[in-house]
């Protein structure tokens, strides 16, 4: 998410950004716990830290601390701060945009060493957030992610891990099943990671940074969605035929954390306006289409509502890790 930037010039909505949220709001309130990934930066004037050999095809996005209300006002509990634009103006941007979220009473995770620990409706819910940027909670770190993942499944009822990686754009919307990479920089093994993750303990694991959708799968009873598109960027970002097109996913854990039940509400970008609800339901089509393409069978029922429900799968065979020496 990245719903207006004032660098280097003026690109705030006319509302200041009041309204962009307005028509998913009602479903992110809904939620006990609402998550969102904030691409950019919450901060009040500063330079930016990352300096661009080629300006036309860098973005750097800054967002007024301001903006924070937006998120909080639209239901949102939890932001994650793990992506490459997270550092666009420094430790110190993200320094401000962790304070702004906390301000408003929301949890964040993102630097190294930073995740949330809550308590809603009685369970202890613990948020990690991973990326394969500097700074950041390391996903390529694979080992020391997975450790850290174990500590926190012995402490709490509920862990739910975020990841921002994978290559980007139409042309990888299906799963590698390998080591990723974006223009050379290394994306890792999302399935790998994810499902590993889950071997660790976490109960649901929901990913980004493609900047389209990919493929879902319940994995020993919990629910990973490998990527969830871009959801609502008013500016900088391409959204343009299936880049604007997301899911506002929805997941009901029991108590141990096993997946339970969902829903896909499919959404669109058509700018200026922000996320809208897509009656045609093309983030589920594709979604499914995905999933069933990717995994065969994803152990998911995907309806015709939007509704996800448990499905019979067969074994899964054992996903490893391979890397492919320099």
């Amino acid at each position: 998410m990245m719903i207006g930037t004032d660098f280097p010039k003026n690109h705030l909505s006319d509302d200041d950004g009041a309204g962009f949220l307005a028509e998913v709001a009602p479903y992110l309130s809904a939620a006990d716990i609402a998550i969102g990934n904030l691409e950019g930066v919450l901060i009040d004037g500063g330079e930016p830290a990352k300096k661009c050999s080629n300006p036309a095809a860098c973005y750097l996005f800054r967002s007024p601390t301001r903006y924070a209300d937006h998120y909080k006002a639209a239901g949102f509990d939890v932001l994650s701060l793990a992506n490459n634009h997270a550092r666009d103006f420094g430790e110190e941007g993200r320094s401000s945009s962790m304070q702004a979220i906390q301000e408003r009473g929301m949890h964040h995770s993102g630097r190294e060493g930073d995740y949330s620990s809550f308590e809603v409706n009685g369970l202890k819910i613990a948020f990690l957030a991973y990326a394969v940027t500097k700074n950041s909670n390391m996903m390529l770190d694979y080992e020391s992610a997975f450790t850290t993942i174990a500590h926190n499944a012995a402490h709490h009822d509920i862990v739910i891990v975020s990841f921002h990686g994978g290559a980007e754009g139409t042309d990888h919307m299906h799963l590698p099943f390998a080591e990723e990479e974006y223009y050379g920089e290394p994306r890792g093994d999302v399935v790998w990671f994810a499902r590993r993750a889950v071997d660790a303990g976490a109960d649901l694991v929901i990913g980004h940074g493609p900047h389209v959708v990919r493929a879902m799968e319940r994995y020993k009873d919990r629910l990973i969605a490998y990527s969830l598109g871009n959801f609502a960027t008013y500016y900088g970002i391409s959204v343009a035929g299936l880049k604007g097109v997301a899911p506002i996913l929805t997941a009901t854990l029991d108590g141990n954390g096993q997946f339970v039940e969902g829903r896909i509400i499919s959404t669109v970008q058509r700018r200026p306006a922000g996320p809208s609800i897509d009656r045609t339901q093309r983030a589920l089509r594709v979604m499914h289409e995905l999933s069933v393409s990717d995994f065969g069978e994803p152990g998911i029922e995907f309806q015709p509502d939007g509704r996800l429900l448990p499905a019979d799968r067969g074994e899964v065979k054992p996903h490893q890790l391979v890397v492919t020496p320099d």
